[in-house]
């Protein structure tokens, strides 16, 4: 018999069980399943998310009930509370930059549906990021919010933990496939493919015929920025090998200083007029450099920073694409509630458009 076959009956045993002490006390926690059915909070999820999709339980905040109960019979107020209020675990590698925004998006979101949003940081620098989801589990969230690291050697095995964990998941600026049909996960992109295309455009508008691109080297949104400034330059005729495209540490290395000046030097001797810099703290450094090398902005180089956190403040005022930060911590927890009411429906796969604000930054080249 193989290990699938035996798993079978256990499985069948165990939501028997479940069913039977449900039908006793009307409502269930996960944390007393998983003590009286001697299984693990995922395995439980798991099997509640299966027995609400034969509609044979009702999930509630951290726990389980009959679907025909009411919360007057089945429940004490404060476990009436926890039915109703509900809350999503968001996990974000990054509580200081670029992800306020999103995480603030996803509050006033939850805050209209009466959910409640429990946040937990990550880094970039995290090689497993199952212990900060373990714990948000662990505490009973309904749904997961998450912006998981896709390049570590674990990456692909908390992919399928998230896709079998038995509650509604939602990728943050994240696309990813799992299982054997390589079926996607639910997710929120921003279209930063698009936002560099809207940026080529706009210089080439101006006249620009040698636009390059600075890019930070660390950063998970580099390579779609890259795509779409390539992508636009060859529909638009422009020359995106004898131009600017690098990739630089970031501003706060030691190394920061030389790399910008080589990239200086390499839009110089390429006759490149223009150039699309991501992030904002990379753009305003070499904007700096090129001050100190009393080169002009937009004299003799424009610039458009891409993300658009403080590059309005700058003096110039940078010309920026910004990802619509807000609205995709808003269409995360909305989708995550969908899933909730409806957790049959098809998988979502949202897209949102950035957009582009104009400032002093950019003119006509000489």
């Amino acid at each position: 018999m193989s290990t699938s076959d035996k798993r079978g009956p256990l499985q069948v045993a165990r939501r028997a069980r479940l069913l039977e002490q449900l039908q006793r006390d009307g409502v269930l926690r996960v944390s007393d399943l998983t003590d009286a059915l001697g299984a693990s909070t995922v395995t439980i999820r798991r099997d509640i998310a299966q027995l609400a999709s034969e509609g044979l339980v009702r999930r509630v905040h951290g726990g389980v009930a009959l679907p025909s109960s009411s919360p007057s019979e089945s429940s004490s107020p404060s476990e009436q509370d926890d039915q109703f209020t509900g809350s999503i675990g968001m996990l974000v590698p990054s509580l200081d930059y670029y992800y306020p925004h999103v995480a603030r998006g996803a509050e006033e979101a939850a805050r209209e549906l009466d959910l409640r949003i429990v946040l937990r940081g990550s880094s970039y620098q995290t090689e497993d990021d199952r212990p900060q989801l373990n714990r948000l589990v662990d505490q009973g969230v309904g749904a997961l919010i998450v912006a998981p690291r896709l390049d570590t050697p674990t990456a692909q095995d908390t992919i399928e933990w998230l896709a079998g964990i038995g509650i509604p998941v939602v990728l943050l600026e994240r696309t990813a496939t799992a299982g054997q049909h390589h079926a996607h996960l639910e997710s929120v992109v921003s279209d930063h493919a698009q936002g560099a295309g809207m940026a080529v455009r706009h210089m080439a508008g101006l006249g620009h015929r040698r636009v390059g691109v600075v890019l930070a080297a660390l950063s998970p949104t580099s390579p779609h920025i890259h795509r779409g400034w390539r992508e636009t330059a060859l529909e638009l005729g422009l020359d995106v090998t004898g131009t600017v495209d690098v990739r630089v540490p970031d501003a706060r290395s030691p190394e920061s200083e030389a790399a910008l000046d080589a990239a200086l030097d390499r839009a110089l001797a390429t006759g490149t007029t223009a150039l699309l810099v991501h992030a904002d703290a990379e753009a305003i450094a070499l904007v700096q450099r090129c001050e100190e090398r009393r080169l002009s902005i937009p004299g003799d180089l424009s610039v458009i920073a891409y993300d658009d956190e403080v590059a309005g403040l700058f003096s110039p005022a940078l010309t920026a694409v910004r990802p619509p930060r807000r609205s995709i911590g808003r269409a995360a927890v909305r989708l995550a509630a969908d899933r909730l009411a409806d957790p049959g429906r098809p998988t979502h796969r949202m897209v949102i458009s950035p957009s582009l604000r104009i400032r002093a930054s950019v003119a006509a080249p000489r």
